[in-house]
């Protein structure tokens, strides 16, 4: 198992302080979506609170990148001010272990977009399931909850996995993840691109 690099632990850090506050702020854009339709209203924007852990996975791509940057935020964003308290940093560990579960299942060696999806959709449902019972899920309509369990799929599909792979591609072509695997994967596939 390769070992990690100091800068690596900087990036890693970093994502993880950007991340709590973007997670800090979309927890009152959700409070809102709640006040106007409801518990489903968390499910359009459920995917925001996984993209750490896709972007960190995809930039880094070593075992445990996804788990501890989606833990690491949920601390921070503690610390910042959440009042959810040690219930939020499992939810964040739990997350975490959902996108982490996707990329061991490829022995942390893929990281095309599929994948990317894949682990976004993989925290939706491990999260899913832990607010099943943490949330009282149990008690409304069976229906209603397969709304929410779909809602929740799709937007972790689409704001952690398509949105994560975005926002990383986009800082690996500004030139600041130079000699991280990210940008040594982009530069296989345009020497690829050109030898084809």
């Amino acid at each position: 198992m390769k070992r990690w690099k100091l800068r690596e632990v900087v990036v890693l850090a970093a994502l993880s302080v950007v991340f709590a506050v973007v997670y800090l702020a979309f927890l009152q854009f959700g409070n809102v979506l709640v006040g106007l339709m409801g518990p489903i209203g968390y499910e359009f924007i459920f995917g925001i609170w996984f993209i750490v852990s896709i972007i960190a996975a995809y930039i880094i791509r070593k075992p445990g990148a996804a788990f501890v940057s989606e833990t690491i935020t949920a601390a921070i964003e503690l610390l910042m001010g959440n009042v959810a308290g040690p219930r939020l940093l499992l939810s964040g560990m739990i997350q975490g272990l959902g996108a982490e579960a996707v990329f061991a299942a490829t022995g942390w060696q893929r990281y095309s977009t599929w994948v990317l999806v894949c682990a976004g959709m993989g925290s939706a449902v491990f999260s899913f399931v832990w607010g099943f019972f943490v949330s009282g899920y149990a008690a409304l309509h069976p229906g209603y909850v397969t709304a929410m369990f779909i809602l929740r799929l799709i937007s972790g599909a689409v704001l952690a996995g398509l949105l994560g792979k975005g926002v990383a591609d986009g800082l690996a072509k500004t030139g600041v993840l130079r000699g991280f695997a990210i940008a040594k994967s982009a530069r296989k596939r345009e020497h690829h691109d050109i030898a084809g």
